[in-house]
């Protein structure tokens, strides 16, 4: 009988106005993978649609070879799925993994929809219809135009107001259809990540700085999309809005004097991308057990917050390896909410960090357990992230 891979599917939101470079992330974000040169000792990444995946490469090698950007989509939804395939390693580990394959989802929902009315009924159902495709995303990323930054230097606010105000303007008007006889979604974005698109353009910017100007010039507009996101999500508290931020680039690109076309791509010099998958996959798991350990939160919301913790907790910490199978199946299945000794775990999990992290990946390795070495390397990762000033997690 043949076999087939267990798969674990994540799923990640992009939101960002026309001309944000949605397009240019997710090729960047893909590209290099398929490079004759590129190694990973751990996984492979592939796109699961192979016309999806040969557009992608299509549009990165153009970069890359050409200084030639892709064409804008304009009122296209679109979801890319990739699938991080967990090379075989040792018989004995690979046996008792919990699953073979992470899958990204990766919904690029159009700006143009935030920006402007529905022309027709027709396009109005198409709006609904994708944004609930993305309510299983844990995580969003709102992408600030750092070209329009630029353009607006020293008024910011007046193009970080438009682009707050279209977004939660654009959730108003989806309200009524998502909300059916009116009950908040159970399943929706709860970690909501500010990230500025071509940061390349700030090159003495840390994400700090990127911060404090957000907070500086549009807390009233962040803190109106924030109201409106909790109006229409159930537990309203278990939610981060302007607490996430992060700095992302493509690419290093190197403008005409006199034209918005670049001369010059260097592909190479990418910020920020190499934390995709780590914010996709672990950070839900580790916002969680922050959440938990100050709140009660229903059974149905926790349920499809960071679904599937306990396989990730069981391959991250090695499973029987060490003993983490026998604590997840002491953790109660029923009622209403879930107090915090039923999270032993998922605590365990989720706070690993410095020097313990690096002996589970480097044990993980050893023994060949690359399930293990994966996601101990991504939780490395988003450390690296924070110490490397391109990320801010909440500690909410």
């Amino acid at each position: 009988m043949a076999k087939y891979p267990r798969v674990r599917e994540q799923h990640i939101a992009v939101f960002g106005e026309s001309g944000s470079g949605k397009t240019v992330l997710v090729s960047s974000f893909f590209g290099p993978t398929q490079e004759r040169s590129y190694s990973n000792d751990l996984w492979d990444l592939i796109a699961d649609d192979t016309g999806q995946g040969n557009r992608l490469y299509k549009f990165y090698v153009g970069m890359r070879d050409h200084a030639k950007t892709p064409s804008q989509t304009r009122f296209e939804a679109s979801t890319y799925y990739f699938s991080v395939k967990i090379k075989e390693g040792d018989a004995a580990a690979t046996k008792k993994r919990p699953f073979d394959a992470l899958r990204l989802a990766w919904h690029d929902y159009p700006g143009e929809w935030f920006e402007e009315s529905p022309s027709s009924p027709e396009e109005a159902d198409l709006r609904v219809y994708a944004f609930r495709s993305l309510l299983r995303s844990d995580v969003a990323l709102l992408l600030v135009d750092g070209q329009k930054l630029l353009d607006y230097q020293g008024e910011e606010e007046r193009y970080l107001k438009s682009m707050l105000t279209n977004i939660k303007q654009g959730l108003l008007r989806l309200k009524d259809d998502l909300l059916i006889d009116g009950a908040r979604l159970v399943e929706f974005p709860r970690i909501w990540i500010l990230a500025l698109s071509k940061a390349d353009l700030f090159p003495d910017w840390d994400v700090y700085s990127f911060r404090d100007l957000v907070i500086e010039r549009a807390t009233e507009h962040l803190d109106a999309l924030r109201m409106t996101l909790q109006e229409v999500v159930d537990t309203p508290e278990a939610l981060s809005m302007g607490e996430d931020f992060l700095l992302l680039s493509s690419a290093k690109f190197q403008l005409a004097a006199a034209s918005p076309d670049p001369i010059e791509i260097d592909v190479t010099q990418r910020v920020g991308l190499d934390l995709i998958l780590p914010i996709a996959s672990i950070l839900p798991l580790e916002r969680r057990v922050q959440w938990e350990e100050r709140m009660e939160i229903p059974r149905a919301v926790l349920d499809k917050l960071a679904d599937g913790a306990d396989m990730l907790t069981a391959a991250l910490l090695g499973g029987k390896l060490f003993g983490i199978d026998a604590m997840i199946a002491k953790v109660p299945r029923i009622g209403p909410a879930v107090g915090k000794a039923a999270i032993p775990a998922l605590i365990a999990a989720a706070k690993l960090a410095g020097p313990k992290l690096r002996e589970i990946n480097e044990t993980a390795r050893t023994k060949q357990d690359y399930l293990a070495g994966t996601l101990s390397q991504f939780k490395l990762d988003l450390e690296r992230g924070v110490s490397d000033k391109l990320l801010i997690r909440s500690s909410k």
